[in-house]
């Protein structure tokens, strides 16, 4: 028996308003041609199926439309997909009954009864019982108490999370104990390396666990969340990342499934690279050597490039400015988008660290008092209270999401 392990596809992704669909839909028709070649027989999907909980119709049809194609296979493949923190719930769990019929097992979210997630497979007489855990959400795993501080909350949620994996590892031991056991996840282990493309992770640290809560059962730990493959803590626990690149900080990571093969006692996994259909780049430097750098770029990718352009001048330069737009608008070389650019001038980011030094240490400033300090540099005093209060708004969003 072979087992395919994959996650956190975000059909509908948009990287900087770039539609990604292309490059997922030529992941997904590379995809079934591997578990037709590879004979897979068993594909895990460890959640954040959708980017966004309310998905396009467009990211539906995609989803839709991969289940059609991969039933049709010859080589008949069993498919278990979990919820993300990312997917909705409801919406993943829609169609369950109907695709249950077509040997799709979908868990959109954990019920009251924990063999609600577990999924027994039998291929040509061999057995394997998988634990669909999805995203485990506060409220599926603890009740809210009024007053309680945010490290009694996160305490509460990361012994929740260990509770629910203890009640799995209790459920396989007293009922399939003789069979292969993997446990699926959607969680942030702590020790794993993060992207810029994993929202909310200051939310997914306040619930980040260690490893060992999934026990000494799991034979293996099919986790997805963190979007850059690594193992978690042992071999046999692993995020086998996102199938694209999602984020510019993912532009050097190697994309990859995972193959799993059944040896008596254990997992023989085995990595498969995914190809790359299109390269995300960033030229460094000054304009000139910029401009050098975008004229002698060659691309032989299927699809258009996405670069990031960084200028750094030592003065300050409206020119420079100017003829940074210019090539922003018009590349001189096809097979590339330029989809974020910036220019810094040393000029100022000196007298900025001459403005800190001459007060203090940065480290004994608040965020707020660091900004004022910038605007009493850079902008006309007139416009200084109405732009501490955007700022002051935008920081109190932002820490009230992080709780």
């Amino acid at each position: 028996m072979k087992i395919l392990h994959t996650a956190d596809w975000h059909l509908g992704k948009q990287l900087r308003k770039v539609d990604l669909s292309e490059d997922i839909a030529r992941f997904l028709d590379w995809l079934l041609l591997t578990i037709e070649s590879e004979r897979v027989d068993v594909l895990l999907m460890s959640g954040d199926l959708f980017d966004m909980s309310n998905p396009s119709q467009a990211a539906l049809q995609q989803y839709y439309d991969f289940l059609r194609r991969a039933i049709k296979l010859s080589h008949a493949c069993k498919i278990i997909i979990t919820g993300g923190n990312h997917d909705s719930p409801a919406v993943l769990n829609a169609p369950k009954d109907l695709l249950k019929a077509l040997d799709i097992s979908v868990i959109g979210a954990v019920t009251d009864r924990v063999e609600d997630v577990f999924v027994d497979v039998d291929v040509r007489g061999e057995k394997l019982v998988v634990a669909a855990v999805p995203f485990l959400r506060e409220r599926d795993i603890r009740k809210s108490a009024a007053g309680e501080s945010f490290e009694d909350k996160a305490s509460m949620v990361r012994e929740g999370i260990r509770q629910y994996y203890a009640n799995v590892n209790a459920f396989y031991r007293e009922h399939n104990a003789d069979k292969p056991f993997i446990a699926m996840g959607h969680l942030f282990v702590h020790g794993a390396s993060v992207s810029e493309s994993e929202r909310d992770i200051q939310v997914g640290n306040q619930a980040g666990v260690e490893h060992l809560i999934f026990g000494d059962d799991p034979h293996y730990v099919a986790l997805g969340h963190i979007h850059k493959p690594q193992l978690a803590g042992a071999d046999h626990i692993r995020y086998s990342g996102s199938p694209i690149p999602l984020s510019f900080s993912e532009r050097d990571t190697a994309k990859q499934v995972l193959i799993l093969e059944w040896q008596g006692k254990s997992f023989d996994i085995q990595s498969l690279k995914i190809p790359t259909w299109r390269r995300l780049h960033r030229i460094s430097g000054t304009l000139q050597e910029v401009m050098i750098a975008l004229r002698d770029y060659q691309s032989d990718s299927a699809l258009p490039d996405l670069l990031e352009l960084r200028v750094h001048e030592p003065q300050e330069s409206a020119e420079v400015i100017r003829q940074l737009m210019e090539v922003v608008q018009q590349p001189p070389v096809d097979g590339v988008q330029i989809i974020d650019y910036r220019v810094t001038f040393e000029s100022n980011l000196k007298r900025t660290d001459e403005l800190l030094e001459a007060d203090d240490q940065i480290n004994q400033y608040s965020p707020t008092e660091i900004f004022r300090k910038r605007l009493q540099q850079e902008y006309d005093t007139k416009d200084e209270t109405a732009l501490m209060e955007a700022f002051t708004e935008i920081l109190e969003s932002l820490n009230d999401h992080r709780l």
